[in-house]
């Protein structure tokens, strides 16, 4: 298993494969993918402000369709406890997306440079 971040669920949905590294790919078709509920509330907050112009319902349904995506559902106090950890940042977004990850002690698929320097078990190459 494996969870994504939201750049990640944007280029899976968009079809620009070319955004990831090999291993990235290889990790894609090989593991279970989830997101947290925090990736869709922020997907749906890109399209409120211009960025995104696909509902984040119509984006997670579509890839849940066509590449199994689920989206995870910890209790959300678990996910919380693990988010309060996360004070390298200021982003209720990458607190709440690492703190589900770290509440399964699970991999995050991220570019996030500063994701992956805070919390080990994210990846990207």
């Amino acid at each position: 298993m494996i969870y994504l971040d939201t750049h990640v669920v944007v280029w899976l949905y968009g079809g620009l494969l070319e955004r990831f590294t090999p291993a990235g790919l290889s990790r894609l078709e090989a593991e279970e993918l989830l997101v947290s509920p925090m990736v869709v509330l922020e997907l749906e907050f890109l399209r409120e402000v211009g960025r995104l112009k696909v509902p984040a319902s119509t984006l997670v349904e579509g890839l849940s369709g066509s590449i199994g995506l689920q989206v995870c559902s910890l209790p959300f106090h678990h996910v919380v406890l693990e988010a309060l950890l996360q004070n390298w940042t200021r982003d209720p977004f990458d607190r709440l997306i690492v703190g589900h990850a770290r509440a399964r002690g699970a991999p995050l698929l991220t570019k996030d440079a500063r994701i992956r320097k805070h919390y080990g078990q994210a990846v990207w190459a």
